[in-house]
């Protein structure tokens, strides 16, 4: 179990395809402290190096949410990604 499993089961709950989270309510749900790296846009941003493990970034694409840290650095924006599941019988062009 990493430090944002709880992160990732929170957003996993979530019904809306877009919401906003404070740095403080994230610390509540991960029940620590975020480190002071999260205060950087690129601390969240989830298509940035892939191929370097975040538990932070991978618990929000494991949950298929995209993470934005907002520009009053103290919020972040959880956007649901679109699945890239191609429904049975159906051709794509």
């Amino acid at each position: 179990m990493n430090d944002y499993d709880a992160l990732r089961d929170y957003l996993m709950r979530q019904k809306q395809t877009e919401f906003m989270l404070s740095f403080e309510e994230i610390e509540e749900i991960i029940g620590a402290a975020l480190p002071r790296a999260a205060n950087r846009a690129s601390w969240w941003d989830t298509s940035r190096s892939p191929d370097i493990q975040m538990p932070q970034r991978e618990a929000c694409l494991a949950a298929g949410f995209k993470a934005t840290r907002m520009p009053d650095g103290q919020t972040v924006r959880f956007t649901k990604q679109k699945s890239d599941r191609r429904r049975p019988g159906v051709k794509s062009d």
